[in-house]
């Protein structure tokens, strides 16, 4: 869809942007309705086991061919903390429980970064991780993503990663 694909939600006339609020946004011509975009919320799950870290190597864009700690987006209506549980089950196959918040970060959305440990399942690549590993803190693949790269380097220096 494009920016002007767009349609008031609440009388179906085509948006047009327009100023509001210190910035283009969408507005309705007709009933002056401002729609806000909002920005996509995700979740990334740190988990560290015998001094290394789980890691899934990246199946699809973006960053396919990387590797990435768990993660993906948080559904409508979706607790990040059991969107967080989910994602790292879909794609590693381990059942785990978020022990702590470690960090928010923005990079185009909003990531929130959990710390946990495995409590059950076996490991195992699936959904959209091509392979699921444990790497140690000397020996770590190419890492996608920002916000992984900055958990990952807390870790390496013994931050509270």
């Amino acid at each position: 869809m494009s920016r002007s694909d767009l349609y008031c939600l609440r009388c179906g006339t085509r948006m047009a942007y327009r100023e509001r609020f210190g910035k283009l946004r969408p507005v309705c011509p007709a009933c002056d309705y401002v729609h806000f975009e909002d920005p996509k919320v995700a979740v990334a799950v740190f988990i560290c086991h015998e001094e290394q870290v789980l890691l899934v190597l990246r199946a699809n864009e973006p960053e396919r061919g990387k590797w990435a700690l768990p993660a993906g987006y948080v559904d409508r209506g979706e607790d990040p903390r059991v969107a967080a549980e989910r994602e790292v089950l879909q794609e590693t196959g381990l059942q785990v429980q978020i022990t702590r918040l470690l960090d928010v970060i923005y990079e185009g959305l909003i990531v929130i970064i959990y710390e946990a440990r495995v409590i059950g399942g076996e490991l195992c690549a699936a959904d959209d991780a091509a392979e699921a590993r444990w790497f140690a803190r000397d020996d770590l693949p190419e890492i996608a993503f920002r916000s992984t790269r900055q958990v990952i380097a807390a870790w390496q220096n013994g931050n509270s990663a």
